[in-house]
């Protein structure tokens, strides 16, 4: 079993304590690197639903992209962030899974 390491957010201030716009920047790089990674691990979750899934049919599935959503929302509104970013962006992550899900599957099936 494949145990990867934690994904690590290098060190950045905190944006409360921001006293420049090196510092905002530095934060914000810190973490986009962290949310390629995080994202990275979702694709080889997409990868896996490709392997699993025993037709095509099922690689899109609207009842499990509004429960996605609905998930995030709760998650987004416990971590102060605001449903004008949380639902688009998830949206359009969910579209690019499914294209690349398709896309493995076809590949992987061919």
């Amino acid at each position: 079993m494949h145990h990867p390491a934690l994904v690590a957010v290098d060190a950045r201030v905190d944006p409360a304590e921001c006293q420049s716009m090196a510092d905002v920047r530095q934060g914000v790089d810190a973490l986009d690197r962290a949310l390629v990674a995080l994202l990275a691990e979702r694709q080889r979750y997409m990868d896996a639903a490709a392997r699993i899934k025993p037709d095509r049919d099922a690689v899109f599935d609207q009842a499990r992209i509004d429960d996605v959503v609905a998930k995030v929302l709760v998650a987004a509104e416990a971590h102060h962030l605001s449903p004008e970013i949380a639902e688009p962006v998830w949206r359009l992550i969910i579209d690019r899974c499914i294209a690349h899900e398709f896309a493995t599957y076809d590949r992987t099936r061919s």
